[in-house]
């Protein structure tokens, strides 16, 4: 795809609105336990839901015993079933791991034209050359499709993650309007986070979505900004406390679960 089809004229992408706010370099991710420690199968955790929302409005994550998929916009806060189905999560709802933040975007871009996900990322990443840098976007739009992903509800003794990959139902939402809510980490949070783009999905009823596999917008708008802190809130379970936070196969396990 040309990069002049982006919208629906070139000019619509060199006038990208940087807009909202002026560029706020105080803005910060919150961000409970580690995804190392979600890899090694410590699913159960402290913070509410409630407890986040007092840390930002925007952010993803999951529930506690991998219980589906957390999304949070506008502060609301839902949770994505491995049924394919979502609803609103309640403020006592527990996560072992979450990343929140106040959304504040510097840019924003009007799409009008079919617009894959790497090309989607390619803007970003255009906008926030520095790979050292922490992303948060979020597109709404009619999606061509959304291709999902959601892992079942553990029970103990848990397994590691990348062990109950093959349990996880798929799932696409085609034609549908709907919410993504993403985040871009630097490479070398691998293992605090997931390097690169991590995004979930929530359609317009708020009825159905997942962690996001691959995309197509066909029209929306995107905004997204950069972030320079990061807070870390770490358990102090026995869980968490034995747990191998740095295995060998690292970056290739994160990458299996995640992509």
């Amino acid at each position: 795809m040309s990069d002049l089809t982006i919208c629906s004229c070139e000019k619509s992408l060199l006038d990208m609105v940087e807009a909202f706010a002026a560029r706020n370099t105080e803005n910060m991710i919150y961000q409970t336990s580690l995804m190392s420690a979600l890899l090694s199968g410590v699913y159960e955790g402290e913070t509410t839901m409630a407890d986040l929302l007092k840390h930002g409005d925007f952010g993803l994550g999951t529930f506690n015993e991998l219980d589906g998929e957390m999304i949070a916009f506008n502060s609301n806060v839902y949770q994505l079933r491995s049924d394919g189905s979502a609803r609103a999560a309640s403020p006592q709802q527990k996560t072992p791991f979450a990343v929140m933040t106040w959304f504040k975007p510097q840019y924003r871009l009007r799409i009008d034209s079919l617009t894959s996900r790497q090309k989607l990322h390619e803007i970003i990443d255009a906008k926030i050359p520095s790979d050292n840098l922490f992303c948060a976007l979020r597109i709404d739009g009619r999606f061509h499709h959304a291709h999902t992903r959601t892992v079942p509800r553990q029970k103990p003794p848990y397994r590691a993650m990348t062990d109950v990959l093959d349990d996880q139902p798929v799932f696409r939402f085609n034609g549908r309007d709907g919410v993504l809510v993403g985040f871009r980490t630097p490479q070398h949070m691998q293992g605090i986070n997931v390097a690169g783009y991590h995004e979930h999905f929530i359609t317009d009823d708020r009825q159905g979505g997942g962690h996001l596999l691959d995309y197509q917008l066909e029209q929306g708008v995107l905004t997204f900004g950069e972030i320079h802190k990061l807070m870390i809130d770490l358990p102090a379970d026995s869980a968490f406390l034995n747990a191998d936070l740095h295995p060998d196969n690292l970056d290739a396990a994160i990458r299996a679960v995640e992509n």
